[in-house]
């Protein structure tokens, strides 16, 4: 008897019924990420670096999100969420989220803080201060504090300080001791000094006392402000609009990037932390001084600016961290004696960061830079980091005489200042540097090198789902593909015709690139397998992403479902799709996976008329995420992976690892939104309860590094059972 539910008519829901809000699925992810600050199985720091991420990503929610949505409210603009609510039913919804989630951090750091302290790590550890300390501190205070901060009074004569971007500070109340006469003094910490300052080992021994900057400069005011008794202090902290929107008319883009940079800094408050004991009058003044109409204003009694913490996370205690993790130079490659293009000219690669070295990548371009048959590189960059060997590389073959572009992505939120400064160095060097398009950003992660090989032109590729850069590149999992596949190269440099001289590609061979034509050819294949289900045969689709917010995706998805298509998903971070709801997406199921490693690779995967994992399937690996702005705003690559062994590794090691893994899971719950970790139970093998055997799937490629050759270890009979189950995935 078939007990599947009756299909549900889309077009008699409301938008609410179908979809979930995209700022509160958000809101959730980080909410998944502050939980690990409470994980028991980690080290006590990498708690606490948790808690300062989730803390640094609160922060960017509010300076980007929660901003546009205040200036829709300003501007009266009228725009409309996926889930139906307008700007002002939506910054409500957030509100109440927000207010929970930051007692949660606080609560968070109250549990960790005697945890640390056993270990002798005190964080606002004033109260371990002895006298030897107190004399450390204050000498600290007068020789490294107190020539860079300014004393500001506030009144008629003195114009109220500008208060940057997540700038903190301190107002006092003081009272003049000569005739009593009262004064408001305002004191901006720079952000060049040090959130927190540690007192020394040879002071206190093991003991490690952390002192936020800002209690140091409330404990010592007295040496600022000698002659006024100090009646009250009170400690804030300042969150400004932080987006840049590019004008169409704007003639030069560098020009107009440096000034927006700027503006930024001055944009408008959107958030105000203040201490609980903050005096009234005093927060009456800076409520009006920096016009806080539309912004959030939070009190606590804990700790303003959870991000500071990460400070102490470099404390030198590798007891108290994750073993380090060194990655491997991938062995394809040393089969070669390091041969990068030797090695791909044989075979495609597939490399899987962290586990497997980037410097693989860095290597594909400094052996292009010294290769006198290299003619020519072009290279995409988004984020390329601080410390860039990725731009070394490409100046060195600049400087060689060889023919290089670097497309530079402006437009790269909070990395365009260094990104104008990398496009000058390799202008200077003789790079072509190209900035793409005014109105999308080039997000596509690729390389092209050209080499002459027999009397003729070879393209070799990379293509990536992450950014060439150094240090993301150590804690994001992403994939690079290598390739000298002929077509591929092709499709290559019309992409990067089209980028560099708006020549839009014909013809693609495998390539399928957005704003143009990637939405499409994944309607096609869900299409595809919405028709293979209705005809009675298996079909299936599995993708890993990091957001799914996309409607026209979503309902292409909840059709799939209702037509028997076999869904299994894994967003990290924001899914606006509704998973397993009677008569609507029965066969779909959504995970999270958080962990020591970001999951960040972009992966799709359609059974193609068989079950999944299969030979058959169509896999691709992506630069994109299921979202409007990739498919509309952006150029993205959808990379078909056609050859068998590539093909087998990206779809029955990284993605089964993902569906498998539940130690790090959290499943979706499609009626209410929220997630519930995976119960794991290691004597569930062969049962149908709820439990399921514990898999850590960013364990496993720790100790299986390599991809080659280990199509068999994920491939056991019990292995794709076990990805279906109910309660597994």
């Amino acid at each position: 008897m078939n007990t599947q539910p009756q299909p549900i008519d889309i077009a008699s829901l409301s938008a609410e019924e179908l979809y979930f809000n995209r700022e509160l699925s958000w809101l959730s992810f980080n909410e998944r990420v502050l939980a690990e600050a409470n994980n028991e199985a980690y080290p006590l720091l990498e708690r606490l670096r948790f808690l300062s991420i989730a803390g640094s990503n609160l922060d960017e929610f509010m300076m980007i999100r929660v901003a546009g949505l205040a200036g829709q409210v300003r501007t009266g603009i009228s725009e409309i969420s996926i889930d139906g609510l307008t700007a002002t039913k939506q910054l409500a919804a957030i509100t109440v989220k927000l207010r929970d989630l930051e007692a949660k951090q606080q609560q968070a750091l109250s549990t960790l803080r005697p945890l640390l302290e056993e270990q002798g790590i005190h964080i606002k550890g004033e109260d371990r201060i002895d006298e030897a300390a107190e004399h450390w501190l204050r000498e600290y205070f007068v020789d490294h504090i107190m020539p860079v901060i300014t004393p500001q009074a506030i009144d008629p004569a003195h114009p109220f300080p500008f208060v940057a971007n997540l700038g903190v500070g301190a107002l006092f109340n003081l009272e003049r001791e000569s005739d009593g006469s009262e004064l408001v003094e305002m004191v901006l910490i720079p952000s060049a000094l040090p959130r927190f300052i540690r007192i020394p080992p040879e002071i206190l021994g093991d003991e490690a006392i952390y002192v936020a900057i800002e209690r140091l400069v409330c404990r010592y005011a007295k040496l600022l402000f000698p002659g006024f008794t100090i009646r009250g202090d009170g400690v804030f902290r300042v969150l400004r609009d932080s987006d840049i929107e590019v004008e169409e008319e704007a003639e030069d883009l560098v020009r107009y990037f440096r000034s927006a940079i700027q503006r930024r800094r001055r944009g408008q408050v959107i958030m105000l932390e203040i201490d609980e004991s903050f005096d009234p009058a005093a927060e009456e003044l800076l409520r009006t001084q920096l016009g806080l109409e539309q912004a959030f204003v939070t009190k606590t009694d804990g700790m303003l600016g959870m991000v500071g913490l990460g400070d102490v996370v470099k404390e030198d205690r590798p007891d108290l961290k994750f073993t380090p993790y060194s990655p491997r130079y991938p062995e394809r490659v040393m089969e070669h004696d390091g041969d990068v293009f030797t090695a791909i000219s044989e075979k495609d690669i597939v490399i899987h960061h962290p586990y497997e070295s980037f410097e693989v990548v860095v290597d594909f371009l400094r052996q292009a830079a010294a290769d006198p048959a290299v003619v020519s590189i072009k290279q995409a960059l988004y984020r390329a980091g601080q410390q860039s060997p990725v731009i070394n590389a490409l100046t060195a073959a600049a400087e060689a005489g060889k023919s290089v572009t670097a497309v530079v992505e402006l437009k790269a939120r909070f990395d365009e200042e260094q990104n104008l400064k990398w496009a000058g160095e390799l202008e200077r060097a003789g790079v072509q540097v190209i900035y793409g398009f005014i109105d999308w950003k080039t997000h596509a992660k690729i390389s092209m090198v050209v080499r002459e090989e027999d009397g003729g032109y070879r393209t070799y590729c990379h293509f990536g789902t992450g950014n060439y850069h150094p240090v993301t590149t150590k804690i994001y999992t992403d994939l690079s593909y290598f390739t000298a596949d002929p077509a591929l190269g092709r499709d290559a440099a019309k992409l990067f015709n089209f980028i560099t001289g708006y020549v839009e590609p014909q013809a693609m061979e495998h390539l399928a690139i957005s704003p143009l034509d990637l939405r499409e050819r994944l309607y096609e294949d869900i299409d595809h397998e919405i028709a293979l289900a209705r005809e009675g045969k298996p079909a299936a689709i599995w993708a890993k992403l990091n957001s799914l917010t996309e409607k026209g995706i979503i309902d292409r998805l909840y059709e799939a479902s209702q037509a028997g298509v076999q869904i299994v998903l894994v967003i990290r971070g924001i899914c606006c799709l509704r998973a397993g709801v009677p008569g609507l997406s029965d066969n779909i199921s959504v995970k999270s996976i958080i962990g020591r490693f970001l999951e960040h690779s972009r992966i799709w995967a359609f059974g193609n008329g068989e079950e999944l994992p299969s030979d058959k399937a169509k896999v691709y690996i992506s630069s994109a995420d299921a979202m409007s702005r990739n498919l509309n705003r952006r150029v993205e690559t959808l990379v078909p992976i056609i050859n068998e062994t590539v093909h087998d590794q990206v779809l029955e090691q990284v993605l089964l690892a993902n569906l498998l893994d539940t130690e790090q899971s959290w499943l979706l719950d499609g009626e209410t939104g929220e997630y519930e970790r995976v119960m794991v139970d290691d004597d569930a093998e062969d049962t149908d309860g709820n439990g399921v055997p514990g898999f850590n799937c960013h364990d496993y490629f720790m100790t299986n590094p390599s991809l080659s050759g280990r199509g068999g270890a994920l491939k056991e009979s019990r292995v794709p059972k076990l990805a279906l189950r109910k309660g597994a995935v």
